[in-house]
């Protein structure tokens, strides 16, 4: 197994250290993601057959690589943040590897989903059962139990229904430290709610949406941030092989309740291109963001997975800016 997450991050400490400790697995240790140079040759020349990371460090293996670098990989695992087809189907193409998606929390311990290979077929009777299902985080860990929650009742959503995703299992942190209200607002009657929606199909693979906390709720309808992102991404032709080029937050309207500030790093990203383009793929209006500002770099954590407080500190500062300015 490649080593190369962060350990301060619980599933670098979980998956990538103590898992091969216990297990008896041989590791191979980088010290960083972001070194990609070495995660390849790291990769070639131990032999590495299992690696795992976030779509933001697997996007620049891609580019590092040569014919034959990754040819001892089985099985590579991806998480943190929603994976994208592209680097999904360019895995496919160019290694012939189907990239894992999984999904988890920090206060799940931190896996709680994940796709993984077919399963093998023990007598000549049985049947197939699937391991992965493609856009999907797979089933749940086992000992596991989950419900999806109405987000406004918390009434349990029937199978197939989306909702906020809500956990049990030993797996399940009991409480945040010395801050019993934050503690008492993340569960429901017992059930840890995680903020996050999605919904469970009849095999019991999970689908995620997005985070609760990625909608805006404009003129009394739902907007998906990160669909609008991927429409923008898309439009726009964008390669965030070194970073994000494109985030969409929300920030309070005194009209609308909420509305839409896009920070991308792409000069051509304009108000005027971005509601052309949008427009052009069938978007609501109410999904085009109308506050469009040009930054130098999109915030990430150490982990990968993009900085939430500080893009939203930078699309406040372009709200206030914006209605400073506006006459």
């Amino acid at each position: 197994m490649l080593a190369c997450l962060p350990i301060f991050h619980s599933f670098g400490f979980t998956v990538t250290m103590w898992y091969p400790l216990l297990r008896g697995c041989r590791v191979v240790s980088v010290p960083s993601p972001l070194e990609t140079g070495k995660i390849v040759d790291a990769i070639r020349e131990e032999g590495v057959t299992v690696f795992v990371g976030a779509p933001t460090f697997l996007r620049p293996v891609v580019r590092k690589t040569k014919p034959g670098d990754l040819r001892s990989l089985e099985v590579v695992v991806s998480g943190a943040e929603k994976l994208p087809m592209d680097l999904y189907e360019t895995f496919l193409e160019k290694y012939h590897i189907e990239i894992m998606q999984g999904y988890g929390l920090t206060e799940t311990s931190p896996v709680s989903n994940v796709n993984q290979p077919d399963p093998a077929i023990p007598t000549p009777t049985a049947s197939r059962q699937p391991g992965r299902r493609r856009g999907t985080v797979g089933r749940m860990m086992p000992g596991m139990t989950a419900r999806i929650l109405n987000p406004e009742t918390k009434a349990e959503q029937a199978v197939g229904e989306p909702g906020i995703v809500a956990f049990r299992g030993d797996n399940i942190f009991s409480g945040y430290l010395k801050d019993p209200q934050k503690t008492a607002e993340a569960f429901h009657d017992g059930w840890f709610v995680t903020g996050d929606l999605g919904r469970f199909d009849d095999d019991g693979f999970l689908t995620i949406e997005g985070r609760l906390s990625r909608f805006s709720k404009i003129g009394g309808e739902m907007v998906p941030h990160g669909t609008v992102e991927a429409r923008i991404v898309e439009a726009f032709g964008c390669d965030e092989t070194d970073g994000y080029a494109a985030v969409v937050m929300g920030v309070p309207d005194a009209t609308k309740g909420e509305q839409l500030v896009l920070l991308s790093t792409r000069d051509e990203i304009t108000p005027e291109a971005v509601r052309e383009k949008l427009t052009e793929l069938g978007l609501p209006n109410l999904w085009i963001p109308k506050v469009v500002k040009r930054v130098n770099k999109i915030p990430v954590l150490g982990t990968g997975k993009l900085d939430l407080k500080a893009a939203k500190e930078m699309a406040l500062a372009v709200s206030t800016e914006t209605k400073v300015l506006a006459p």
